[in-house]
């Protein structure tokens, strides 16, 4: 009967998604993510997404949801990211991430995830930082750095962070694009600190060279610094 139950539940959410289906908006999904089947994609706009969610927050059925571990649709993962940001329980809300970070299968899910209750609790978080950054998996990589460019690029900034982003060596598409983003904030926010890895070298050719260019298109970034980074381009590796 529980199992009947989960099922039920499931399949209700699932009949929601679809009656906020939007074919157009799935059609421009899709397209921004290639490795992701467009039989997959419902068409569900975020700001969609977020109120289901907050109807859900707090119920049974939400939490019977966050026991399914694997998702057939991209929009069930959306939404499972959402649910899990909005856990208020610091505990709970990492052990959420722990179990579904691995099923991330994309740059726009896994780019949804913001716990908030982290925040109140950065030190500790970043131990798990740490260790998700040492991950064979693509989005938990890329979701640590991400948390560690959301919450520590302020009053928590410590110089060492910018070593520990720096130091993932990584052939994968998303994880450079996010070290590229780390590095454009990290010198919006922390200018001194982060212009010595390009000014060294520090990055691989194709991360420093986007790093410039998002650093470049950045209204955070002061003309005149903008015009310093530009002299630093490299060669392309191609």
């Amino acid at each position: 009967m529980v199992k009947e139950s989960r099922e039920t539940q499931e399949n209700r959410i699932l009949s929601r998604l679809f009656s906020l289906q939007d074919q157009e908006y799935g059609d421009f999904q899709a397209r921004l993510m290639p490795g992701i089947s467009r039989e997959r994609i419902i068409g569900v706009r975020t700001p969609d997404l977020r109120r289901l969610a907050r109807e859900l927050t707090g119920t049974d059925e939400a939490r019977q949801f966050l026991q399914e571990e694997v998702h057939s649709y991209y929009e069930e993962n959306n939404l499972h990211g959402i649910l899990i940001s909005g856990i208020r329980d610091y505990k709970d809300c990492v052990a959420q991430l722990e179990r579904f970070l691995p099923q991330v299968d994309n740059w726009a899910t896994c780019d949804l995830i913001r716990p908030a209750v982290v925040k109140k609790r950065l030190p500790e978080f970043l131990k798990e930082i740490r260790r998700w950054l040492c991950s064979d998996h693509t989005y938990t990589i890329r979701f640590a750095a991400e948390m560690l460019m959301c919450y520590y690029l302020d009053e928590e900034f410590e110089p060492e962070y910018l070593e520990l982003v720096c130091g993932l060596h990584s052939e994968e598409y998303y994880v450079k694009m996010m070290i590229a983003w780390y590095f454009a904030t990290a010198l919006a926010k922390q200018y001194e600190k982060a212009l010595p890895f390009l000014e060294e070298q520090r990055l691989d050719a194709w991360t420093h060279n986007k790093t410039i260019q998002k650093s470049v298109e950045s209204f955070r970034i002061k003309p005149e610094q903008k015009e310093y980074l530009k002299r630093l381009r490299r060669p392309s590796s191609r």
